[in-house]
């Protein structure tokens, strides 16, 4: 028995978000490890060989040691060796299943995502609060219209005002994402879950503007928020900025393209839904089912219902004036530090 076993722990995270997960794969936990007390669990990653098995396990589901071994070109003994130390590091489960002759042991994966904390007695966490930042490329799925288009924050990627280039791998480097209709939608894990913990507000962060071909400070846009297919509110955006060069965006982008966009802080409570101070909506998070799934699924998109669709510029790290892509944070029950509403 592991004298300190590994504690499902939220984890800060900045640009180190999960990569979309394979079609049937069910969504994992990540792990935060205190690297001075969990040394079973440092010795159970200090292995090639277990590593390799956690990363077939992650990919593929559970597996037999001999699937395993198949899977891997290695030997059975020195398969289940490994799986015995993964086993008593706790980052594997097992359970016994019917074989052809007795049983076998069917090993799976518990995470996803592994971090090493090398401090943490860190004061300024507040472990009641989860905070993921997702790379603007990694969406899931995405329905759009021309204009459309995606560019990383050295080139534009692939050819412009194609909507079915939006599937193409190479977007997930992409820095800026703008389409006239349509939507992107990502999954964020729902650490709550893992942790077993209720959710009293959470909060989407991003920078947009509205969307037209060029430029123009006055062109609004009804820009909406879905999450777990919910829709939350809708904000009209001013305009699609370019008087002058954003922050951070790359010199090769011309100065007639959209250059940065107004930083939005959507936040959903027991209360409704409130972008700033301003209430959008009564949709509140008991309306979401936060608790019965492994992701939070959010919607970034132009309502056709809605009576100014002037579509939507994303922009994420290397563009706009916000060097960030999507922000998300879950506040805890029992936190301290539960977003500033109006009342």
């Amino acid at each position: 028995m592991n004298e300190n076993p590994p504690s499902l722990h939220r984890g800060r995270r900045s640009n180190g978000s999960r990569a979309p997960r394979a079609e049937g794969r069910q969504d994992l936990g990540f792990l935060v490890v205190n690297a001075d007390r969990q040394y079973q669990v440092l010795r159970g990653l200090a292995s090639p060989v277990r590593l390799r098995i956690l990363r077939l396990l992650n990919r593929q589901g559970p597996k037999n040691i001999n699937q395993i071994a198949e899977a891997l070109g290695l030997p059975q003994s020195t398969i289940a060796t490994n799986v015995q130390v993964l086993e008593e590091a706790e980052l594997i489960s097992t359970s016994l299943g019917k074989a052809a002759k007795g049983q076998q042991k069917i090993c799976a994966a518990r995470y996803s995502e592994i971090v090493v904390n090398l401090d943490p007695d860190d004061p300024s966490r507040d472990h009641n609060i989860v905070e993921v930042e997702m790379p603007l490329g990694l969406y899931t799925s995405s329905n759009v219209s021309a204009p459309c288009g995606l560019c990383s924050t050295e080139r534009i990627l692939g050819v412009l005002d194609v909507p079915e280039l939006f599937l193409d791998p190479r977007r997930v480097q992409a820095a800026l994402i703008w389409f006239g209709r349509g939507y992107v939608e990502y999954k964020f894990p729902n650490n709550a879950k893992v942790l077993n913990r209720a959710i009293a507000a959470l909060e989407f962060e991003m920078e947009m503007s509205s969307e037209v071909p060029g430029t123009n400070a006055d062109w609004p846009s009804d820009i909406s928020l879905w999450i777990n297919e919910r829709k939350v509110g809708t904000w009209t955006c001013p305009g699609d900025y370019g008087d002058r060069r954003g922050t951070y965006t790359p010199p090769w982008w011309k100065l007639e393209g959209s250059q940065y966009g107004i930083l939005t802080t959507w936040r959903i409570t027991a209360e409704g839904t409130f972008l700033g101070e301003r209430k959008l909506s009564d949709i509140a998070t008991t309306d979401l089912d936060l608790d019965r799934h492994h992701s939070i699924r959010l919607r970034i998109g132009i309502d056709d219902k809605e009576g100014r669709p002037g579509g939507v510029n994303i922009f994420g790290r290397g563009f706009g004036n916000h060097n960030q892509d999507i922000k998300m944070r879950l506040y805890l029950h029992g936190t301290n530090a539960l977003p500033h509403i109006a009342t």
